[in-house]
């Protein structure tokens, strides 16, 4: 007798309790894009680590409006003045330039009477005015990215000025993507009969390497036992991650189950109460992870969001992408027995289902902007304006 449905939560903590986060490695900074940090980053220095100015226009002294000041020098960026400000004096300044000694305030050109050699200032100016004061941004020692940061172009910028030209990261996960059945044939090919082209390979791809994944191995597998275990064979040898698309059910042509008993792979759980999704298999052998999703579109791109992106991001040392809040904006029927994933697309802060929701519908997961999960439950519905959780796609 089969071993009873897990529901969601359970079957992504068993996969959760089975990804251990990957060694660490130096990365360049701008290599970096994309990366999730494995250390706390802090600040080396002051950033910025001197005062400078705002805004084009004088160094000055802080003061009354309508003085008279002599011009006697230029501070630029890189190229700060060669010596300090006296009284009855200004310094031309550039965006970024440091401050002079002696001036406390910048008053930008636009309000200053400009006769080359002397100035008249048009405006009071207070102490600090137009001055970026040292450490503003961040100061020596600061908390600036957490463990589990994936870098952006922001989170590289804000490193570079903390004082790092490498950052320590996860090793990216290496992932396997098999996608299994005779009826297979490569995008573009002609058709013949009950042949379909592979969608799955390529979707499962795509999904693996947005999460940051390597993708060492794409390929189609027929439904033949030796083909499909010398198939997994070696995405077991390559790959942290091994991902494969049908043949996980219980049908005379289902090769996979028993490829991977053969092969050492140890079976965590199999079935979901999830729809699309049932026939979900999840096991290990030794740290590398092994996902048998189903064959149907839908049902592969939803389970590998459900419980691959979880594991990805947890081998990088991160969490998978929150996805929100929002209202449901029309009713939905709760399926009998098992959770359902429905496709959703937003509309100012509510939720419409995507159309139809068949498990071969992909058109559905195309229009989608999130998955909303619907607890099971015979004659049950959610009404219009019932919050849900949304789950990113």
């Amino acid at each position: 007798m089969a071993a009873p449905m897990l529901n969601i939560a359970t079957a992504r903590e068993r996969v959760l309790h089975s990804a251990a986060p990957l060694e660490t490695e130096d990365v360049p900074v701008g290599e970096a894009l994309g990366r999730v940090l494995a250390e706390e980053l802090r600040a080396a220095h002051d950033v910025p680590g001197f005062a400078n100015s705002a805004m084009d226009g004088f160094a000055v002294r802080s003061g009354k409006a309508d003085r008279d000041l002599l011009v006697v020098g230029e501070s630029r960026a890189g190229r700060p003045a060669e010596f300090p400000l006296g009284y009855g004096e200004a310094i031309r300044i550039s965006t970024g330039a440091m401050l002079p000694d002696g001036a406390d305030a910048v008053l930008q050109q636009e309000l200053v009477d400009d006769r080359g050699e002397r100035i008249t200032l048009l405006d009071e100016v207070a102490p600090g005015r137009n001055v970026r004061e040292p450490g503003e941004d961040l100061r020596a020692g600061d908390h600036v990215l957490g463990a589990g940061t994936r870098l952006g172009p922001a989170s590289l910028g804000v490193a570079v000025n903390a004082g790092r030209a490498t950052l320590r990261c996860a090793r990216r996960p290496r992932v396997a993507v098999l996608a299994t059945g005779d009826e297979l044939r490569p995008p573009g090919t002609e058709l013949g009969p009950g042949q379909v082209h592979d969608s799955n390979r390529i979707t499962l791809t795509a999904l693996a390497e947005r999460e940051g994944a390597i993708v060492v191995l794409a390929r189609d597998v027929p439904d033949h036992t030796d083909a499909t275990r010398r198939a997994i064979g070696e995405a077991l040898e390559l790959a942290d991650v091994v991902v494969l698309s049908g043949g996980v059910s219980v049908g005379p042509h289902d090769h996979v189950k028993p490829a991977l008993a053969e092969l050492g792979v140890e079976e965590r759980f199999w079935r979901v109460a999830l729809r699309p999704g049932k026939p979900t298999w999840f096991g290990a052998r030794g740290r590398t992870l092994v996902f048998g999703l189903p064959g149907n579109p839908v049902s592969a791109m939803v389970t590998f969001l459900l419980f691959v992106r979880p594991a990805l991001a947890a081998l990088q040392w991160a969490e998978p992408p929150a996805g929100g809040r929002a209202i449901l904006g029309e009713r939905i029927l709760c399926h009998p027995d098992r959770d359902e994933c429905v496709r959703v697309r937003l509309e100012d802060g509510r939720a419409f289902a995507t159309g139809p929701q068949g498990s071969h519908v992909l058109r559905s997961m195309a229009l989608a902007d999130a998955l909303v999960v619907i607890p099971r439950g015979e004659g049950r519905a959610l009404a219009a304006g019932t919050e849900v959780e949304l789950i990113a796609v």
